[in-house]
């Protein structure tokens, strides 16, 4: 009889090891569990984060200024434009880069280009783009300054017959007569607003949603808790 009862106590004390362990065992995986999914959540939400001062950043840096200068700009009408003439007429002192706090004077060839106006008759000078305009409006095109002369002489004089060639480009011309120039390419185009504007609003629609995807997996996290407790 004793050690028949000994035996049953024996018996009860390993299971309720057992049953302690399982609970254990069951304890730590769901900490581990929790502490994975807490740490993978708070790097998406760092991610995130990061995403959205990124792209406030980029609408600084790119957006308004861009944005501003579309505004801005004079040259807003596109036209047909006929090439009158297409002549090298000087050179213009520059100076290039030497290396570290080093400058070296050069000089680069300056074409002038003067265009009729299809719509009206009216005959002005013609400049590459914006830049052209507020750097040396007395020339259509504005190479880097290099060292070699010659070789700067000779993109200079193949932009000049490419133009002689089209005799008809495209141009954008001051709806209001207050220049009298147009210019090719605009720098400030719709294109350029549009990307300016574009990668930035992706970016913020980007983590925007990962911050809003993690905040709705934890509320739906804590609902799966509250449920099954109330089953227990």
């Amino acid at each position: 009889m004793f050690l028949w009862t000994a035996g049953n106590a024996t018996d009860g004390r390993s299971e309720s090891r057992s049953v302690n362990q399982k609970i254990q065992y069951d304890v730590l995986d769901k900490k581990k569990t929790v502490t994975a999914l807490t740490a993978g959540e708070n790097r998406a939400i760092l991610l995130g984060l990061g995403m959205v001062v990124l792209s406030i950043m980029m609408y600084f840096v790119l957006g308004i200024p861009v944005l501003r200068s579309h505004s801005d700009r004079v040259w807003t009408d596109e036209t047909s434009c006929t090439v009158v003439n297409s002549t090298i007429v000087c050179d213009v002192n520059c100076s290039y880069s030497c290396g570290a706090e080093c400058r070296r004077s050069s000089r680069y060839p300056c074409l002038q280009v003067f265009v009729s106006l299809n719509s009206s008759g009216k005959v002005v000078q013609l400049l590459h783009n914006e830049e052209t305009h507020d750097s040396n409006p007395e020339c259509f095109y504005i190479p880097k300054c290099r060292k070699d002369y010659a070789a700067t002489h000779v993109v200079v004089q193949n932009i000049s017959e490419r133009l002689r060639s089209q005799h008809t480009v495209q141009c954008f011309v001051d709806p209001t007569d207050r220049t009298d120039s147009a210019i090719l390419t605009q720098i400030y185009g719709r294109v350029a607003v549009f990307h300016s504007l574009f990668w930035p609003t992706c970016t913020l629609i980007g983590g925007t949603i990962i911050i809003a995807m993690v905040k709705l997996t934890q509320y739906l996290s804590i609902m799966c808790e509250g449920v099954s407790r109330i089953k227990r």
